[in-house]
């Protein structure tokens, strides 16, 4: 028997992922989101609440960093989905972390985040339900300490941490259970 809940937004696992802009002074905005994520090899998708300083500097820059937080910067990256700039324009500062400018992209790249996709938007949807914006992969950076032997990303050195709608805990990532395109691969055969 299963418990009927209505509409709710109960999908597990949510990411999280840090959303980096500039403001119009050139200083350094970082929002938390959960509700977003791959659409396409070379697109991100967004859905944002129209009021947020990020979606001005969006608007404004027309490009921004999304980066994998790892639960080392959980106190950091959490912070930054409570803290709006439009209340603290200091947000970044009182972080601690550090912020280089992108090589590619009108956005900043914080270091301590292991993984991070530099953007350019594509286009910005206002919809009924919230503001989607897509973005334009143009390049993927990621710290030397998340590489495997091979050189490639390695998804259990990011530590990465995942959101509950539920509860609205954070869930540590890494253990690897099996390979997409194979662990199920002997039901397929006749």
């Amino acid at each position: 028997m299963k418990k009927e809940f209505g509409v709710k937004p109960y999908l597990f696992p949510m990411p999280t992922y840090m959303i980096g802009t500039y403001n119009e002074d050139g200083t350094v905005d970082e929002m938390m989101m959960a509700w977003g994520g791959i659409c396409a090899e070379d697109m991100v998708a967004l859905n944002l609440e129209a009021d947020h300083k990020t979606v001005a500097n969006l608007r404004a820059r027309g490009a921004f960093t999304l980066a994998i937080p790892g639960t080392d910067t959980l106190t950091e990256s959490d912070f930054f989905g409570i803290a709006s700039a439009n209340r603290f324009p200091d947000k970044f500062e009182r972080s601690g972390l550090h912020a280089v400018r992108s090589a590619h992209v009108d956005a900043p790249v914080v270091e301590e985040y292991p993984v991070t996709l530099e953007c350019a938007v594509e286009r910005m949807e206002d919809e009924p339900y919230g503001l989607r914006v897509l973005g334009r992969i143009v390049n993927v950076l990621a710290d030397e300490k998340v590489l495997n032997d091979e050189g490639e990303i390695d998804v259990s050195k990011i530590n990465a941490f995942l959101f509950d709608q539920v509860k609205f805990g954070y869930y540590a990532v890494g253990e690897k259970i099996g390979q997409a395109w194979h662990s199920g691969a002997d039901l397929v055969k006749n």
